[in-house]
């Protein structure tokens, strides 16, 4: 699948995405990916695949997009992203670490186009400074990131 786009490579079907919110003294860890001609700050996450459970997709994604090791503590929310060619629903865990050393890493679906330019811990104050737009959709309703521990159900 060598250079192909977002749309190629997960567009035209249902996809079942397994998210996870990592905390840091209330910074929530997140990704920033280059989505065609805009940005997106997203928690780290990806597709589950056939045959893997929810909780090995999480740890399987914040490996490979973070380099970092998780645990699964408990389902918050779910979202579902629908703006054809893509149809995504997002399942959200707030998820836990021992160890919070970090790297950025890939999307190994993506081979030869990396779409993931910087992941680090944010909080509210530079949370404010991010485009709405850049946000994921879980975010767009929040001040501070940390307010996502409170949300419940489908987020619409």
């Amino acid at each position: 699948m060598e250079n192909n786009s977002i749309a190629e490579v997960f567009g035209h079907k249902v996809r079942v995405r397994a998210c996870g919110l990592l905390f840091k003294n209330d910074k929530l860890l997140l990704i920033k990916h280059q989505m065609d001609n805009r940005f997106l700050w997203s928690p780290p996450g990806g597709g589950v695949e056939f045959g893997a459970s929810v909780e090995e997709t999480l740890i399987r994604e914040f490996g490979e997009e973070t380099g970092m090791e998780i645990r699964v503590k408990k389902f918050l929310f779910f979202t579902e992203h629908i703006h054809p060619p893509l149809h995504a629903i997002e399942l959200f865990y707030h998820v836990e670490a021992d160890d919070f050393n970090h790297k950025l890493g890939t999307e190994p679906e993506l081979s030869g186009k990396n779409i993931l330019l910087d992941l680090r811990f944010i909080g509210a104050k530079e949370f404010s400074t991010i485009d709405r737009n850049e946000l994921h959709s879980c975010l767009k309703s929040c001040t501070n990131p940390i307010e996502l521990l409170d949300k419940q159900g489908h987020l619409k």
